[in-house]
């Protein structure tokens, strides 16, 4: 299985490429999609640049599966809502490409890597050069993305279990915090 990782951002995102073959995780390729070519105030030029770039990687890596890192709420509103139009073109790319894609929070990504959420970028950028047995250190974005590469190798197995195991449906009703129902 070939597994693309994306760490999406307007200005730069990551990608990682990794193939799994059993336990054993083998690097393929990483780095950035930059989107200086365009001036901070082209957002539509940005995310095309940013469509392409992903649509490329993965018609140079052919990927079988893909892993997104969610968007996590910044202080600032309006960030956030320029990171999420970045992840909407990243993810169309991805899906318009005919990849599954799996979403991962940072959280999850961090605990998969280095072992603890709170880890820093030069922690897991130190993780994932050894998981990898890489001969240097990525670059942070590509880091990023290399971990949620490799995120899904471990929970993909996982996912695959669950399904083979269970009929999943909609739920049709929930239940809010202090027991409030929808």
């Amino acid at each position: 299985m070939r597994i693309l990782g994306i760490d999406p951002g307007l200005r730069t995102t990551g990608f990682g490429v990794i193939d799994v073959d059993g336990p054993r995780l083998h690097y393929v390729a990483s780095g950035t999609i930059r989107t200086d070519a365009a001036s901070t105030g082209e957002l539509p030029r940005r995310l095309g640049i940013l469509f392409d770039g992903v649509r490329e990687v993965c018609a140079r890596y052919s990927p079988t599966v893909a892993a997104v890192e969610i968007v996590f709420v910044n202080v600032n509103p309006q960030s956030t809502l320029l990171l999420g139009q970045a992840r909407g073109a990243a993810l169309t790319a991805l899906v318009t490409s005919g990849l599954v894609v799996s979403e991962f929070t940072a959280l999850q990504m961090k605990k998969a890597v280095v072992g603890h959420g709170m880890a820093t970028k030069e922690q897991i950028q130190a993780m994932v050069s050894r998981l990898l047995s890489l001969p240097g250190v990525p670059g942070k974005d590509a880091a990023d993305a290399l971990g949620l590469a490799i995120c899904q190798a471990h929970a993909g197995s996982h996912f695959a279990a669950i399904d083979s195991a269970t009929e999943r449906t909609a739920r049709s009703q929930g239940q809010y915090r202090r027991g409030r129902t929808y």
